[in-house]
């Protein structure tokens, strides 16, 4: 049972389990890493000395290690997870390529982790706005990438079902979109070998405004299909799973899709307002990332709406409150996202820590929420438990990082708008009437808020983490008063 599992309806179809397994505990060791870098460097940035005078130690080399260890490690391994869970379920077909293909899939992505965050630490990387590592990196993820979308493309190409279900497509898009921007933005052929050194290969990416232009189509657009299109697919399996409900309108998931991937790829320019970008395609990517309002808001709908019917669930099943309190939070972050591409409201908000408390209120509040409902539900199945080792436990979890949360977006929100405010205040004779530094100061006590939200985050992550200990090793909280959905056991 712990190999692999029969498909209900499908028995002669022999899923392979190991390798979401790994990604499961892969997804929960980067998760708590990343998570607790990420506190460090903000303890950093309210306590400098924190720095402790180390090249290595230093916010500008350890930022890019939290963003990376939590994008990519830590959802980068919950995509592998949960699309190769559901893929073949929906598909009823085992994973193409068999155990070898899966097995390098998974121990060639965990190579690349650590080489880029070995690079980050020692200061090699081409510097761009995510630091991406350098070019043997580079190369490494596009070979394992390359095998990803051959063994969930082979799945869906040998399903023994016709229809391929819209959680599939969402995942699909995400793999395909994933590959074009690293590929268009990572352009690199090496100076010297074994230097660290590399060229741009195309001029049109030497420098300047054209860089800048091709970076936010990137790093929006690694927002756009890592942090939201693969997170709807698993959005779009997990919920109905959890709830015990069908999608409430699979019309709408499709229209849903469509109108998402086809506005989402012109939304990077509202990254650069006020900048030497031509005006018109700061106007265009601000007008397409208004446009994106309506179908963000579509999925949250469908998936919120899955519940009608079930809502008194929210109150004994805690795994199905992070799954709809992240819906929640989505539509709150792709709502305040097409507020801020304005550009009145990006001269306040660009450049503060009004973008930060976006970026984590989506990043923790839909990403990390949605992520820790998949985890919980796909932990007691695949090793084959009847349910968690305790619910109490995702209850505690649930309320503390919800705490963490708000006291992390709250504290970037004011302070954000704080910022904005003192840089562009006047005194009577037309002079800047705070220094930047003076700015700085006054940012204190909400670093110091934000790192305490952080503190609560990451301990929510250890209830988690001792959750899943308990769980697979099939202990069981007798006090916990839970009547766990009916497919909860391992199938």
């Amino acid at each position: 049972m712990n190999q692999a599992t029969t498909a209900t309806g499908a028995s002669d179809v022999v899923y392979n389990e190991d390798v979401v397994r790994k990604f499961v505990l892969a997804a929960t060791f980067w998760g708590v890493i990343g998570f607790i870098v990420g506190t460090f460097i903000a303890f950093q940035l309210a306590f400098p000395a924190l720095n402790l005078g180390l090249e290595w130690t230093t916010f500008g080399r350890v930022r890019p290690v939290h963003t990376s260890a939590v994008i990519f490690a830590f959802g980068g391994s919950i995509m592998f997870a949960t699309s190769f869970y559901v893929v073949q379920r929906t598909c009823r077909a085992p994973l193409f390529g068999g155990k070898a293909l899966a097995n390098f899939i998974f121990w060639g992505y965990q190579l690349f982790i650590v080489i880029a965050a070995l690079g980050y630490v020692l200061g090699v990387t081409q510097g761009k706005e995510y630091a991406e590592p350098e070019w043997y990196a580079d190369l490494l993820l596009t070979v394992v990438w390359v095998a990803y979308l051959v063994a969930f493309a082979g799945t869906l190409m040998t399903r023994r079902v016709s229809h391929i279900y819209v959680a599939n497509w969402f995942y699909f898009a995400f793999i395909i979109t994933v590959a074009v921007l690293h590929l268009g933005n990572n352009i690199t052929l090496p100076v010297i070998l074994f230097g660290g050194e590399s060229f741009v290969k195309s001029y049109i990416w030497a420098s300047g405004v054209q860089d800048a232009m091709t970076q936010w189509w990137y790093g929006h657009n690694a927002v756009g299909f890592f942090l939201t299109a693969g997170f709807l697919g698993l959005m779009y399996y997990f919920v109905p799973k959890q709830a015990e409900r069908p999608v409430y309108s699979y019309r709408l998931s499709i229209i849903h899709f469509w109108a998402l991937v086809f506005l989402y790829i012109w939304a990077g320019p509202h990254h650069l307002h006020y900048t030497s970008l031509p005006d018109w395609t700061q106007t265009l990517g601000m007008t397409f990332s208004i446009m994106l309002w309506m179908p963000s808001w579509g999925g949250m709908i469908n998936g919120l709406m899955t519940l009608s019917g079930a809502w008194e669930k929210l109150r004994t099943d805690p795994v199905l409150r992070f799954l709809i309190a992240s819906i929640a939070f989505y539509g709150m972050s792709t709502f305040e996202g097409p507020a801020m591409s304005i550009k009145a409201v990006n001269g306040l908000s660009h450049y503060t820590d009004w973008t930060v408390g976006h970026v984590h209120s989506g990043a923790l509040g839909w990403v990390a929420f949605v992520s820790f409902g998949a985890m919980y539900y796909l932990v007691p199945k695949l090793w084959g438990r009847t349910r968690l080792y305790s619910l109490r436990l995702v209850t505690y979890h649930f309320w503390i990082a919800t705490i963490g949360i708000v006291l992390y977006i709250t504290a970037m929100w004011i302070s954000g708008i704080m910022q904005g405010l003192m840089w562009r205040a006047y005194d009577d004779l037309g002079f800047l009437q705070y220094s930047f530094i003076e700015s700085v100061e006054a940012m204190h006590p909400y670093y110091v808020i934000r790192a305490c939200g952080g503190v609560l985050f990451v301990l929510g992550a250890l209830i988690m983490v001792w959750n899943f200990i308990k769980t697979i090793g099939g202990d069981i909280r007798e006090e916990d008063e839970f009547v766990a959905p009916q497919g909860a056991a391992a199938e």
